[in-house]
């Protein structure tokens, strides 16, 4: 997947675009401001604090911004966390370079730099574990009733809806422990259903700057 030119956000964050989707990776009101309100404060922050060490599985790595906050609220609040990504096709580390959000967000440019180089079960800092499987989604699968939270943060459905479908929302409801939360930016009456027929408990949350509203799923 090759992306066009490094875009400056409404936030001051930067986000790429992506050709092949003919779309951006993250909202051009704010990449940060997008993936803090529908990512951490709605999916991780939800995640009983008892529930340690907190087990994410994130649906499009993307540009690793998802990831890199989850290092920092787990550095920040001291809980460990477990994060594995899975994502078909991964940006080049020369494109990652481009981004700022390690400047923007005060952490040292090598976290997410590594988060980038790939692999299995890497300590980052003192709290976090890092795992990156690079292979399709519709492949992957997963251990059942493992994790706290997933963020499902592929494309949108119109250029990926071989990712969008009940069958793939069925595997992450088994995949997620009882109590846990799933959460998408996408609010679309047919997503609603496929998670609905999948199992799951959902509700509409106010959306970040630029977006109405988003959905949160729980087992």
């Amino acid at each position: 997947m090759k992306n066009k030119g490094v875009i400056v956000t409404g936030d001051g964050s930067n986000t790429l675009f992506n050709a092949q989707s003919g779309e951006h990776y993250h909202s051009v009101f704010g990449a940060i401001q997008e993936s803090m309100h529908i990512f951490i404060n709605a999916g991780l922050e939800v995640v009983p604090k008892l529930s340690q060490p907190v087990h994410l599985l994130e649906i499009g790595f993307g540009t690793g911004l998802n990831a890199l906050l989850s290092f920092q609220w787990a550095e920040k609040n001291q809980i460990p966390v477990f994060y594995e990504g899975i994502e078909a096709y991964p940006i080049e580390l020369e494109r990652a370079i481009q981004l700022n959000y390690h400047k923007i967000l005060n952490i040292n440019h090598s976290e997410f730099y590594e988060m980038h180089m790939g692999g299995q079960n890497k300590k980052m800092g003192a709290w976090f574990g890092f795992s990156l499987r690079i292979e399709k989604f519709e492949k992957a699968t997963f251990t059942s009733q493992k994790y706290d939270v997933i963020f499902f943060d592929a494309f949108s459905p119109e250029s990926q809806p071989e990712m969008w479908t009940t069958e793939g929302f069925e595997k992450l409801y088994l995949a997620l422990k009882p109590g846990g939360v799933l959460t998408t930016y996408s609010c679309k009456g047919s997503i609603k259903r496929m998670l609905k027929g999948a199992g799951f408990q959902i509700e509409k949350i106010p959306g970040p700057p630029g977006k109405r509203e988003f959905l949160r799923a729980r087992k």
